[in-house]
């Protein structure tokens, strides 16, 4: 009997995951299953591009993954029974359980409203593609003179205002900013920025906490009221919800907290990764929900699963950052080096090399998706079968 391995999300580190499961396994041994709701891969980095108007290239799934061995299903997740080890799935012909030996839940993040009052009702979000959309619609319908305003000042909110400037020069663009204008950044990376920002006409609100939105403002917790005829919400983002109804161990945020394999500390048979997933990296400090996280967890999970099937040396490959890449516009750039945990160094490129750099960062994502068993050595085994159910222990490597 073939060991069922299921992969639960398509993005970036879902689709890597098994696209690497299948270069690591003989088919003769195991099934891949993909379960995705989306037929197209989405390259969420790019959304704040696909919001302005520019289009993004169709990466269809069935091309990706034609002759791989991976099976892909089109269908959106609906519950997981993890001490059944089922999924509930719903497509065109209705809904359907899978059974799995072993799982990889990499059903990721979405935007996250920080439960302020009216961005449901009123606030663009791009965490995906339909709010990509919806703002692009948006958008395109404003007329020159008018106010967006892009709340939050992490990497996305910094990539979405200067897309918009950059792209509608004729509206009144803000950022409003909880803390510092770019306090996590080298003094260099914070130079640049400002440097940016004053030449696209971006007005900052630094040290503002939004308390309000409304169809045509935001307020301010001083009670302030900034004029906004699109307001952009990117503070962050929240996990999808299923785990957190599973018998799952996760944290407070809905994370599944796992070991240095990504394996669930509660359930050793799922493996979470991505956003999903509670890992800790240098310094026992979390790691942020981004693509530089995902992408590197989706490597140990699908390495940590071949070695535990097949009785091969588990990995150990320590996580760590090398630098937080921001794209401000299609012209300008900064690469903001940091720590292995994530801390600004000195160090910083800037302007156009930086924007060619960010490009290239991108495209290489998008590529290691697209050609998920591409440029690996291959190195299937038989899988051992003497616990079928039940992959062995692995040390924690992380």
């Amino acid at each position: 009997m073939k060991h069922r391995i299921i992969v639960l999300g398509a993005g970036y580190s879902g689709a890597i995951a098994a696209g690497r499961l299948a270069k690591r396994l003989r088919r003769e041994d195991v099934t891949i299953t993909l379960v995705t709701a989306e037929p197209d891969f989405v390259e969420r980095v790019r959304m704040h591009q696909l919001a302005v108007g520019q289009e993004l290239r169709p990466r269809p799934f069935d091309k990706m993954f034609a002759g791989t061995g991976v099976d892909l299903r089109l269908a959106k997740v609906t519950s997981l029974d993890v001490d059944r080890r089922t999924v509930a799935v719903i497509d065109a012909n209705g809904a359907e359980e899978l059974e799995y030996d072993s799982l990889v839940y990499a059903l990721g993040s979405g935007w996250n409203s920080q439960g302020v009052p009216g961005t449901a009702e009123h606030a663009y979000e791009i965490a995906g593609r339909p709010g990509a959309l919806r703002l692009r619609e948006r958008l395109a319908g404003l007329e020159a003179g008018q106010p967006v305003v892009v709340i939050g000042g992490g990497l996305t909110g910094l990539e979405a205002a200067t897309e918009i400037a950059e792209a509608r020069p004729d509206l009144d663009v803000a950022l409003a900013v909880r803390g510092g204008f770019g306090e996590t950044l080298s003094p260099k990376g914070r130079g640049h920025l400002r440097k940016v920002f004053g030449k696209l006409g971006i007005t900052v609100h630094e040290h503002t906490d939004v308390t309000g939105v409304e169809a045509d403002r935001v307020t301010t917790a001083d009670g302030t009221a900034v004029p906004s005829a699109a307001t952009v919400w990117t503070t962050g983002f929240a996990v999808h919800p299923i785990a957190e109804a599973t018998a799952l161990e996760v944290n407070g945020t809905g994370q599944i907290v796992v070991d240095g394999a990504m394996r669930s500390t509660s359930h050793p048979d799922v493996y979470a990764i991505g956003d999903a997933a509670m890992v800790r990296g240098p310094g026992d400090k979390p790691l942020r929900m981004s693509c530089a996280s995902g992408i590197p967890t989706a490597w140990q999970a699908a390495d940590a699963i071949a070695a535990a099937l097949t009785g091969a040396k588990p990995p150990n490959t320590p996580l760590r950052y090398f630098n937080q890449c921001i794209s401000l516009g299609r012209k300008e750039g900064l690469i903001q080096y940091v720590t292995a945990d994530d801390r600004a160094v000195p160090s910083a490129l800037t302007g156009r090399l930086a924007a060619i750099y960010k490009e290239v960062v991108c495209k290489g994502a998008a590529w290691g998706v697209a050609n998920p068993t591409l440029g690996l050595p291959t190195r299937r085994r038989p899988v051992v079968r003497t616990q079928p159910q039940q992959p062995s222990p692995i040390p924690e490597s992380a």
